[in-house]
């Protein structure tokens, strides 16, 4: 696993703006500036794209955070993410376990699941082969919608409290929340919108340093609980 508290920038390259192409080279050049940053994961969720397109972006993105600790995990394609040497998948709910997984990766391949309530994180753990859950949606989210349901904090840490397991949040993280989501027990954040406005706002310069103001802000957060 990577160092706790662990940071997760989740992929929506469509949140990027511009056409198909111009989206991509933004997220790809994001995944290079999270990774210099220090952000520890970056979790490729594409659902819409056919397995060429995404065996192509996540080659890309493995090259541009390639040199860095920061590890790249795809979402529910453990196929993809084998041959295009990323170090993990993330499962979905409807996933295979990952104790079956397990059976057809090397050691030391990454593999978490996402959980939306107490009893499904405490089903995962029992099943065995995770190495950390997501949980969420905490706060409100753009990416989700106004009228998607919110666990909030107080669900987070009743997760955080029946698991062994490293449990991130997401859904409407902010760096002003991650005092909340530490408090809760977490082992970290996962975010899609947070890392698209660093990534959206101002010269290749300016993002970076506004990168590595922002990690180091959520890491001094879950330092300060």
């Amino acid at each position: 696993m990577p160092r706790l508290p662990l940071i997760a920038m989740v992929t929506n390259r469509r949140r990027y703006g511009g056409d198909q192409a111009t989206a991509r080279e933004r997220l790809i050049e994001a995944s290079r500036q999270a990774a210099a940053a220090g952000v520890d994961m970056v979790h490729i969720r594409e659902p819409d794209l056919d397995d060429r397109q995404l065996a192509r972006l996540t080659a890309e993105i493995v090259a541009a955070t390639a040199g860095t600790p920061c590890r790249v995990v795809v979402n529910a394609r453990s196929d993809i993410a084998l041959l295009e040497g990323a170090h993990g998948v993330h499962l979905r709910g409807t996933s295979p376990s990952a104790a079956r997984v397990r059976m057809i990766v090397p050691p030391g391949f990454l593999v978490g699941r996402s959980v939306h309530s107490v009893d499904e994180a405490e089903g995962v753990e029992r099943a065995g082969g995770c190495d950390y859950l997501i949980f969420g949606t905490v706060f409100p989210s753009v990416t989700k919608g106004i009228d998607h349901a919110v666990a909030g904090v107080d669900m987070l840490a009743a997760v955080c409290a029946r698991v062994r397991l490293p449990v991130l949040a997401i859904g409407g993280v902010t760096v002003e929340r991650a005092v909340e989501v530490a408090a809760s027990g977490a082992a970290g954040i996962a975010a899609i919108d947070l890392f698209v406005a660093l990534a959206t706002a101002g010269d290749t310069i300016g993002t970076a340093a506004s990168w590595r103001t922002v990690v180091t802000a959520i890491r001094l957060a879950f330092k300060r609980v």
